[in-house]
């Protein structure tokens, strides 16, 4: 989910779901240590419960980026051993960890030692030839001792040789059933499945067997589906807001962004799926990317998208009196 998931991204999110655990993209070690911090994981208060996916392979390095980002408030730092791409690979972080595993449970090791919030572990059923359930199992088992009770498997294998990042996500066979009996074998670990899963039937049917579900993709490209977790899931009594409320309760957002020098675009590429299967979200995509992309767009553009999709007659105002929302 790199260069998807930013601040501006789930701060959208957050209009569906006031429960579920939201993900910033991965983001090296290195570059908190010595690059923008504000910029790469600065984050709205209105954002918690989130946490903060590392990339990294020093656990010295990972400890010190952990350190920084448990300071900064995120309420969990994810290391991420499951990303395929090759520029991940060249920096020896994302998925090729998993053919060292004491690596990684040192760097898990290393970065429980310096934070009080959860370390957990996004990795995949394998990689390459080491894709037997015995491999599985001994990753697990090793970073398990190290200290991490909490493990986001995506239930692919990763080729790092021959496949592209996005057949990764596509090609290579999903096993759920490795996942499941994971947890089987495990019951003490926290095991949460991801991978392929598009609504929420599914990610009920898989909590028969896991404790907990992620949605990467299909909350991207469809994000109402995420609407209606709370009350499923989360037994929240409130209803689900409408599209139109979500849509409305980001428009003083996005004025505050663009007051800020921000383009209208940050926050609204992300808000294109927002009316998919509804009349018409066609014109509102074609709104938003036609009128929404240049540097003189306002959050009106926003709104006489909202008004498309909604229906001519509704009015919508950006309140002059809202909170400031970061750049």
């Amino acid at each position: 989910m790199m260069d998807w998931t930013d601040r501006h991204c789930r701060f959208f999110h957050r209009q569906l779901t006031r429960h579920a655990l939201l993900y910033t993209e991965m983001v090296t070690a290195e570059a908190i240590l010595h690059g923008d911090r504000q910029r790469l994981i600065g984050f709205s208060e209105r954002e918690h419960p989130v946490a903060l996916q590392l990339g990294g392979s020093d656990p010295d390095r990972l400890a010190a980026a952990a350190e920084i980002a448990a300071g900064l408030g995120y309420d969990e730092i994810n290391l991420n051993v499951g990303c395929p791409s090759d520029r991940v690979q060249e920096g020896r972080f994302g998925a090729c960890l998993m053919a060292e595993p004491h690596l990684v449970g040192r760097c898990v090791a290393a970065m429980k030692a310096r934070v009080a919030v959860p370390v957990t572990v996004k990795c995949r059923i394998g990689i390459d030839e080491q894709d037997g359930e015995i491999d599985f199992q001994r990753f697990v088992e090793t970073i398990a001792d190290a200290g991490c009770g909490t493990f986001v498997v995506h239930a692919r294998k990763a080729w790092l040789k021959g496949l592209s990042p996005k057949e990764n996500r596509e090609m290579p066979p999903l096993d759920y059933g490795r996942v499941y009996r994971l947890k089987a074998a495990r019951p003490d670990l926290t095991v949460v499945i991801n991978g392929g899963i598009a609504t929420l039937d599914e990610a009920a049917a898989h909590l028969a067997h896991v404790d907990g579900v992620m949605l990467g993709r299909a909350a991207y490209h469809t994000p109402y589906v995420l609407a209606d977790v709370d009350r499923r899931f989360f037994g929240d009594a409130a209803a689900p807001r409408s599209r139109g409320e979500v849509a409305q309760a980001m428009l003083d957002y996005a004025a505050r962004h663009v007051d800020a020098g921000g383009r209208l675009n940050n926050v609204t590429r992300h808000m294109l799926g927002l009316y998919h299967g509804r009349p018409r979200a066609r014109l509102f995509r074609r709104h938003l990317s036609e009128s929404g992309v240049g540097a003189a767009a306002t959050a009106a553009v926003l709104a006489d998208a909202i008004a498309i999709a909604e229906g001519e007659g509704l009015r919508y105002q950006v309140r002059a009196d809202a909170a400031p929302t970061p750049a």
